[in-house]
């Protein structure tokens, strides 16, 4: 399951508010799956490990990286 590029970007403000009940998200990108696109969610820690992440926001396939505090260098 992969989406268009636009309906990646269109998606990326509803997976903000998804994923911020989960963990404290640091950032959203968009990647490349298959021949299409998804949605990189970065969260600044784990979330609750008995928690299941959705695997799709608007459609739109996401995968979900723990990557700590964002800082600038």
């Amino acid at each position: 399951m992969a989406a268009t590029l636009e309906q990646a970007r269109g998606a990326k403000d509803e997976a903000l508010k998804v994923f911020s009940r989960f963990a404290p998200v640091v950032g959203i990108g968009i990647a490349r799956v298959g021949d299409g696109y998804g949605l990189k969610i970065n969260l600044r820690e784990p979330p609750d490990g008995k928690l299941k992440l959705p695997e799709s926001v608007a459609g739109v396939p996401v995968r979900t990286e723990v990557v700590g505090a964002v800082r600038k260098r």
